[in-house]
């Protein structure tokens, strides 16, 4: 068996890249186990999507019971209750105004949506997105993407009419919350003056937390600023909540930390639990401004995949995984404050309930990528499974499930300590 998956492994696309070699068995809550039943604490969730652990009973209960019934039923063909009873779950989370919804399989999909939706809408053609922004892999959300080059390289030229912003990444600049915000909204203001007219762009597409380019919390005032932008120029402004919603930050979006809604919100990831799902919310009136047929997909909404999403939607309201988060999340971040205190490799401890990011620094005070990726290794040797992200490749993220125990956060914080503390050595 073992050369069996050896070989296996070997006929995958080198494309992957690969943070371990385990060949998970079985999985339950915030851990993962090898066919030997070794044990993993995995505080990836898949890059944000087993919000309510892995395979949650309420979750596999209602997968279970779908699959018998109706395994797909095409969204142009039919309706199916899965996918009604969704739409009926998603409008007590989202915003009032957001009350009419399209659904694909995955983030980047999603996207795509919200962008054909705001063209279409508006009748003007560019996007405007953020510096350090990930917003998928297809030619058009790849066009989008600016944490890193390697997400682009060899692929260009790609989509046009798309113009980068910087993002109010106050640890990277160096400045007050209050010097970023105004620097960031006044560059934005810039490019509407210099490269693309208010006339012709069409949204402002912005992560409220930003996601793959380093878990940056945006200052207050920032979101405030683009919503203004938007409402004086008559452009769309579209939430990319791929990787922070559905309660990762300790609300079930966290565009609701700062008081704005969007115009458009995109959602996937812990959606459905680990099954592929996306979608995006609009008022109906601004979907009833995209033309019928112009959009679609074989098996966005798919029958399942909605029935995990409504368990999904009822396990965080009836679990109380928002207020969990919260209280997790500070216990998980006054941890590594600690830790902080304790060694001068840590420049930056951020972000919001289970959304958290330690920056390293180097020698030169900056871009400590060799030291973050060591001790992400090295916690991986104590069976702890952790991410890097940013630009820089210098950051570790924090995104364990949402039904972390505090024993767990304990567990993770005692391992990333040893790994620091023995390679600052």
């Amino acid at each position: 068996m073992d050369t069996q998956i050896t070989s296996a492994k070997e006929r995958l696309s080198p494309v992957w890249t690969h943070l371990t070699q385990i060949v998970v068995e079985r999985a339950e809550g915030c851990c993962l186990y090898d066919e030997a039943g070794q044990r993993y604490l995995d505080f990836t969730s898949g890059i944000g999507v087993t919000n309510t652990g892995h395979c949650h009973p309420r979750v596999v209960a209602a997968v279970q019971e779908q699959a018998a019934r109706l395994l797909h039923g095409q969204a142009n063909i039919v309706f199916h209750p899965p996918m009604l009873r969704l739409v009926e779950e998603l409008r007590t989370v989202v915003p009032a105004p957001l009350d009419t919804f399209f659904f694909s399989n995955s983030g980047a999909e999603a996207v795509e949506a919200a962008v054909k939706l705001a063209r279409q809408a508006t009748g003007r053609t560019n996007i405007i997105v953020f510096q350090g922004s990930f917003h998928g892999r297809t030619v058009g959300t790849m066009s989008m993407t600016t944490s890193k080059t390697v997400y682009r390289v060899g692929y260009q030229p790609l989509m046009p009419g798309v113009f980068v912003a910087p993002y109010p990444y106050r640890y990277r600049y160096g400045w007050s919350d209050e010097e970023t915000v105004e620097f960031c909204l006044r560059e934005l203001e810039h490019l509407l003056l210099s490269q693309t007219a208010p006339e012709e762009t069409a949204a402002i597409v912005v992560e409220p937390v930003l996601g793959e380019g380093g878990y940056v919390v945006p200052p207050p005032g920032f979101l405030e600023g683009l919503r203004r932008v938007c409402d004086e120029h008559g452009i769309l402004l579209v939430a990319d909540e791929v990787q922070s919603g559905f309660g990762r930050t300790g609300k079930f979006f966290a565009h609701e930390h700062f008081g704005v809604t969007p115009d458009i919100l995109v959602m996937a990831k812990g959606l459905a639990s680990g099954l592929p799902l996306s979608g995006i919310a609009a008022p109906a009136d601004l979907m009833a401004r995209w033309l019928p047929g112009s959009h679609g997909g074989t098996y966005g909404g798919n029958a399942v995949a909605c029935a995990a999403a409504v368990a999904t939607v009822q396990v965080i309201h009836d679990e109380g995984l928002l207020e969990n988060t919260v209280e997790r999340g500070a216990q998980l971040v006054a941890g590594l404050e600690q830790l902080q205190a304790e060694h001068d490799a840590i420049g930056e401890v951020r972000g919001l309930g289970l959304m958290v990011a330690v920056e390293f620094s180097g020698a030169d005070g900056h871009h400590g990528k060799d030291f973050a990726t060591a001790v992400q290794q090295a916690c991986l040797a104590e069976n702890l499974l952790l991410l890097t992200c940013g630009t820089y490749g210098n950051v570790i993220r924090w995104i364990p499930p949402l039904v972390v125990t505090a024993e767990e956060i304990d567990e993770a914080l005692d391992i990333f300590g040893r790994a620091v503390a023995a390679l600052r050595q």
